[in-house]
């Protein structure tokens, strides 16, 4: 069977960026999608379509087809008291309400009253490698479809 949108594929993948691994699914369960729904970098899902199992294959993804470009818009100081009595440290991430809504942010930096908050993916601007390995191909169900996402044996363990 040939993967098309709406199918269901599972795959083993490594995920390097220059040339440094990032994830593996070594050790671990394979990833299982439903091609066409969002759940991959626009870049490795386009390159999944046409694939089938066994197929092995390497997959150059451009920042752009991955996590976007970096946006220097999305990096900005914002006063330290608007974290109340939490000791910030570089590295934190945190939920933070903007114009455009909901938004992941981490610290790059700490000033006396200053935070430097980064809205940025922390993989934009970088290219990714994905070493892929097809398994399993099969037509989503459509509960799948209907929930967004794949089931395991005996459904998906939670109620919608």
């Amino acid at each position: 069977m040939i993967i098309a949108k709406d199918d269901v594929a599972i795959f083993e993948y490594t995920v390097t960026a220059n040339g440094e691994q990032l994830d593996t699914s070594e050790g671990k369960e394979p990833l299982a999608i439903i091609v066409g729904q969002g759940q991959l970098v626009p870049g490795l899902e386009q390159a999944l379509i046409g694939k089938q199992v066994g197929d092995k294959f390497d997959a150059e993804i451009a920042a752009e087809e991955a996590y976007g470009e970096r946006n220097d818009n999305l990096v900005q100081a914002v006063p330290k008291a608007m974290f109340g009595d939490v000791e910030v440290e570089v590295g934190m991430q945190f939920r933070a309400t903007t114009d455009e809504g909901e938004q992941s942010v981490i610290i790059i930096g700490v000033e006396d009253d200053e935070v430097i908050v980064d809205g940025n993916h922390p993989l934009a601007g970088i290219d990714l490698a994905f070493s892929i390995e097809v398994t399993e191909v099969r037509k989503a169900t459509e509960e799948e479809l209907a929930h967004g996402h794949v089931h395991a044996p005996g459904g998906c363990g939670h109620h919608h």
